[in-house]
């Protein structure tokens, strides 16, 4: 069978790149900065433990975005974009996050499941400066929830499960 004739379901259940972990971020106040971490204790009832957003959603217990994305909206707006202006928990590299929704992957010993894209929010434009929500359009990463807790640190593995 060629590779053109596989049938959705399998092409996505296909996906051998792995990531790796490069930021982790935790704010323990509303509307207050994001604290960069080295590691965090992630629960299956609080998400991140000491993230002000914990317990809040099971569907959006962890938010992610992609390195490549934090690139690509740097360029669109001229100047570097930090991971702490994105309003993120995590950043990953060299797996697309878009092909983790709807599935489980691991980060470390943890065990998370994409449930939706993480759509900019208006605080794009106060963090980012003018056309900075739409420069965050389609690169906004995805949201998680906790399916087995556990310690993740700065450049843990990132896998389809």
């Amino acid at each position: 069978m060629e590779e053109v004739d596989k049938p959705i379901n399998e092409l996505i259940q296909n996906l051998p790149q792995t990531g790796k972990l490069l930021w982790i971020g935790v704010r323990p106040e509303r509307k207050k900065a994001l604290q960069s971490v080295q590691s965090v204790e992630i629960s299956e009832e609080a998400g991140l433990v000491g993230d002000h957003y914990a317990a809040k959603s099971k569907k959006r217990q962890v938010t992610l975005i992609q390195q490549e994305h934090l690139d690509a909206v740097s360029s669109f707006l001229g100047k570097e974009v930090g991971p702490d202006l994105t309003r993120r928990n995590l950043v990953v590299q060299g797996i697309n996050l878009f092909a983790l929704r709807n599935v489980q992957f691991k980060i470390g010993e943890v065990i998370l499941e994409g449930t939706g894209y993480c759509h900019p929010c208006s605080r794009m434009e106060e963090n980012l400066g003018p056309g900075g929500y739409n420069a965050m359009r389609g690169h906004g990463g995805i949201t998680a929830k906790v399916i087995k807790g556990g310690e993740i640190n700065v450049r843990d593995e990132i896998k389809l499960i």
